[in-house]
């Protein structure tokens, strides 16, 4: 080996080791909304941005639901203005029929009042008619409703129909007592006039408190009455036969309230226990059911031939310590005529115990035979 082989360098064994990279710290990536540990939970959390809305949509349905109780309140208010409106006006309605239907009795009164001179009926008259165009005038100043217009013309009419009626039957009573025997074309005049006051409630039932009803109903308006108004009391007040007798029994009367000619009298026709309708006999023992309703139907008959008025009839229930005793009138009575009135609501009845059920007539002015006026029925009541 020469002196230059042992100078050769071997350097490709003996370069320098490539200088190590110094470790870099791992990028760590952060979840907004985790905080250090595992996530807890399974499912996938809703984005962020939802919240936003699903605030807005909580204030929406806050808004919807402040609307719809605002328009109830808005419906409630309308619906209780609406009603006391028609409450107001059907209200001062019923003061005025309240005060036409007192009228209609006054009149009734009036006629049926025993021995009245025609001259004081007449006055009388003069003077219903008078009250009963205050209550036209009263019922004109009314403001109704809108639907209810036509039905407040109405009122105004049905009331100024009873005053022509009583103006006219005053008018036609006068001219009667210039012709006193002429009873039947007397009797057609006055009845012509009496229409009127009939034409009047057919007019208030017909097309005032029908038709208001029905328009309560269809505008939703509930807890209001309407009133009712009616003066004639008898189904025949406009038949001449009925005035007829009314004539008859006023052109008899004297100077000083009592009758003349013609037959008067009144009898017991029938008495029946109710409510089996069962008809009692006078002089044998009657057994009576006594139940919660129980009554007594008496039938009295005018057996003359001339026209009663305020006839009195009570029924005694003779029991110790203290008898039932009940009294009821009938108004007007035409000869021939058979009218019932019902006793009821007669209190505690004693069972068991023979006891007497008595009825009594009264005696009409000018009558002369009583012995059919009152009759006598043992009864013995039970509890069935």
């Amino acid at each position: 080996m020469t002196e230059h082989d042992t100078d050769i360098d071997f350097d490709f064994f003996d370069d320098d080791p490539e200088p190590e990279r110094e470790p870099t710290a791992e990028r760590t990536r952060i979840v907004p909304g985790r905080r250090g540990g595992p996530r807890r939970g399974g499912g996938a959390r809703p984005p962020a941005n939802l919240t936003p809305l699903l605030r807005l949509a909580g204030l929406i349905a806050f808004a919807i639901l402040v609307i719809v109780l605002l328009v109830f309140w808005v419906k409630s208010c309308q619906g209780s203005g609406k009603r006391s409106r028609y409450e107001s006006y059907l209200t001062k309605v019923a003061v005025v029929a309240k005060e036409s239907e007192q009228i209609g009795r006054e009149l009734n009164d009036a006629l049926t009042t025993p021995g009245i001179k025609l001259a004081d009926l007449d006055t009388k008259l003069s003077g219903l008619a008078q009250q009963q165009a205050q209550g036209v005038a009263r019922a004109r100043a009314l403001e109704p409703p809108g639907p209810l217009r036509f039905q407040q013309q109405d009122v105004v009419e049905s009331l100024e129909l009873r005053v022509s009626g009583l103006r006219g039957i005053g008018a036609a009573l006068k001219s009667a007592a210039r012709t006193p025997k002429n009873l039947n074309g007397n009797a057609v005049l006055v009845a012509a006039q009496a229409q009127r006051l009939v034409a009047g409630d057919v007019l208030w039932d017909d097309l005032f408190k029908d038709p208001s009803i029905a328009t309560l109903r269809a505008e939703g308006v509930t807890g209001v009455a309407v009133p009712d108004s009616n003066v004639v009391s008898s189904p025949d007040f406009s038949s001449p036969r009925y005035w007829e007798a009314i004539l008859q029994r006023l052109f008899t009367t004297t100077s000083t309230g009592g009758t003349t000619g013609g037959l008067h009298g009144t009898g017991l026709v029938s008495v029946k226990a109710l409510p089996a309708n069962k008809q009692l006999t006078a002089g044998s023992e009657n057994t009576v059911t006594a139940t919660t309703d129980l009554g007594f139907a008496v039938t009295v008959q005018d057996t003359g031939d001339s026209q009663e008025v305020q006839v009195k009839v009570t029924l005694t229930i003779q029991q110790s310590p203290t008898p039932i005793v009940q009294t009821k009138t009938i108004d007007l009575i035409n000869p021939n005529e058979q009218k019932t009135v019902i006793f009821r609501n007669l209190g505690q009845v004693q069972f068991a115990t023979r006891t007497t059920v008595k009825v009594d007539t009264q005696p009409v002015p000018g009558e002369k035979n009583t012995s059919n006026n009152s009759a006598s029925y043992p009864v013995i009541f039970s509890l069935g």
